[in-house]
């Protein structure tokens, strides 16, 4: 009787994937948003040189002297693009300057200052962070959440109460009751639109579009003449908060940064971490490819509505709650220049992935601290930044384009899943 051997994997389909291999997939990755963004910058290159004062004065003149207005158009967009990103990133011949001023005399105030651009350009992309981790957590939920607007002015009016409202608590309860305050405004403000989702099956993107004019309407009565959070100044505002709950700078003046920019950082970890690390997140995700799917497995999709609802809502209501303690420190009407909607495309940039989120609101964060130097320095308007923005996006919505300008062929074709994805991958 003969012994019946099993048959044995061969080794090599055993083996990691080659380096070379995971080195490809990471350059594939990173190819099309590189190139988007280089796109984007020669489109609106263009845009400038073609719309700039000066050069709209040669324009007629350009068959006599194609030259000279060549030129104008080149040193334009030359100029505008250095204010962009000695705005966004600092003048460093300043800085290094200052550095050795600094290390001479011992003062530091021109140091403060030099350094202050970089930094605002952190300052400048906190809120993008909290709201496009916001928006994130409802895509991979399967939820679209356009009211992070709403959302977000929520938070900020419930830490401003909190912090005007209640005297003499010390910083390390005042401040955190400030915090908690607008996170637990947002996850119940956005949580409406989910409980609705849940038990009426009525469409989230109707309820939080209502919602924000209900937060925005509610706002402005809040802070009218007579309204219960006026304060006594003239302006539309509530009072301001007390020093302790305010979030901590971590540089003198003019220096804005503050300890929020790490809460943010935080958020991002956490939302990772929950997404992919937890039961909870696992459900989460598969209620957002496939709600049917979840049902059948034995999740409770309603539940599961509801919570990513929320907890979309308290990211958006921390980020308001960051703004006002941190910067603003008491509440006006127009709060938000527009984080919330911004934060759509901010997680639509970053695939809904946190840390994609982190590294797109940080490119948002410094164009538009850098716009308002470039305004200043070469006479652009901000709203170049804007149709910039819009740019980068469309190149990254339609990857193809991309490739066909740049002659790059697709990359190799994996196996997909099967079952539908949520909102923004």
């Amino acid at each position: 009787m003969t012994q019946a051997t099993a048959t044995s994997i061969p080794p090599a389909t055993l083996a990691p994937a080659p380096r070379a291999n995971v080195w490809r997939s990471i350059l594939d990755t990173l190819t099309i948003p590189v190139l988007a963004i280089f796109t984007a910058l020669v489109a609106s290159g263009l845009i400038i040189a073609f719309t700039a004062p000066t050069v709209l004065e040669l324009l007629p003149t350009f068959f006599q002297q194609p030259g000279v207005v060549l030129g104008t158009m080149w040193n334009t967009v030359i100029t505008a693009y250095l204010a962009l990103f000695q705005g966004a990133f600092g003048d460093w011949g300043a800085i290094l300057q200052a550095v050795q001023t600094w290390s001479s005399t011992g003062d530091a105030t021109e140091l403060w200052r030099a350094l202050r651009d970089p930094f605002e350009s952190l300052v400048a992309a906190t809120p993008y962070i909290f709201t496009g981790l916001a928006v994130a957590v409802g895509f991979k939920g399967g939820l679209f959440n356009i009211g992070v607007e709403g959302q977000l002015f929520a938070g900020a009016i419930a830490s401003a109460w909190l912090g005007f409202a209640i005297d003499g608590l010390p910083w390390f309860i005042h401040l955190p009751l400030a915090l908690f305050g607008g996170i637990a405004a947002g996850a119940v403000w956005a949580g409406i639109a989910g409980l609705l989702k849940a038990t009426r099956g009525v469409n989230e993107v109707i309820n939080t579009i209502m919602l924000n004019y209900i937060m925005f309407l509610l706002t402005d009565w809040l802070l009218s003449d007579g309204g219960p959070l006026r304060g006594s100044a003239g302006a539309p505002r509530t009072p301001e908060i007390y020093p302790t709950a305010y979030l901590p700078r971590l540089l003198p003046d003019p220096v804005r940064f503050h300890w929020g920019f790490f809460l943010a950082i935080g958020a991002v970890f956490f939302v990772y971490w929950f997404l992919w690390k937890t039961t909870i997140g696992f459900e989460v995700r598969t209620v957002g490819a496939s709600p049917t799917a979840a049902k059948y497995a034995g999740i409770a999709v309603g539940r599961v509505i509801v919570l990513t609802m929320a907890l979309s809502g308290s990211l958006a209501g921390l980020g308001g709650a960051n703004e006002l303690l941190g910067l603003n420190h008491y509440m006006v009407a127009a709060f938000s220049p527009g984080y919330g909607f911004d934060a759509i495309a901010l997680a639509l940039l970053g695939k809904s992935n946190p840390f994609g989120v982190l590294a797109s609101a940080l490119l948002f964060g410094a164009l538009r601290n850098g716009a308002t130097r470039m305004q200043s320095v070469a006479s652009v308007p901000v709203d170049i930044i804007s149709v910039m923005q819009a740019m980068i996006i469309a190149f990254i919505a339609a990857p193809e384009i991309v490739r066909w300008i740049y002659r790059l062929r697709a990359p190799a074709q994996q196996e997909r899943e099967v079952f539908a994805r949520g909102w923004g991958g």
